[in-house]
């Protein structure tokens, strides 16, 4: 099973984000979506709100998945076994 990571802020998420998504989508069996936490950034939208917004955008696409992280995008990749880094 392929999986790929797509890390960012998404502050906010565009139709840009939301292409790419479904592009990998269609490359990889699981396409985890990561919104990160960056504590010395003041962002438009909270994490919570990010998220909220992604699950809702990409509800109609079953192989996607959107989880909250902080620190490195390498080491969220290790954690979910990903494969690739988008």
């Amino acid at each position: 099973m392929k999986t790929a990571v797509y890390p960012g802020t998404f502050d906010p998420v565009t139709y840009g984000h939301l292409d790419v998504i479904l592009r990998a989508s269609k490359l990889f069996d699981c396409v985890i979506v990561g919104v990160l936490h960056n504590s010395s950034k003041s962002p438009l939208f909270s994490v919570e709100e990010r998220v909220n917004i992604l699950e809702k955008a990409t509800k109609d696409i079953p192989n996607v998945e959107v989880k909250p992280f902080e620190g490195l995008s390498v080491n969220f990749a290790r954690e979910n076994h990903a494969q690739v880094i988008i």
